[in-house]
């Protein structure tokens, strides 16, 4: 099953993947990471491993799995 992981302490949160992912299954965490920044977090739905939240990512915190 296809699946997102995010490296929650290098994103700066700038929601970019949010906002372009086709399933909406990332969201803005509530908790801050070690930089203090709002990180993206994969909600766990039906990923389709599309990589769009991938390479929109400006800091490459996004690896997709088929």
């Amino acid at each position: 099953m296809p699946m997102i992981a995010i490296n929650e302490d290098r994103c700066k949160g700038c929601s970019l993947c949010v906002r372009v992912c086709p399933t909406h299954v990332i969201e803005m965490g509530k908790h801050l990471n070690a930089k203090g920044f709002y990180p993206a977090v994969y909600t766990g739905g039906k990923c389709t491993a599309c990589k769009v939240c991938a390479l929109i990512c400006p800091d490459i915190c996004i690896e997709v799995f088929k």
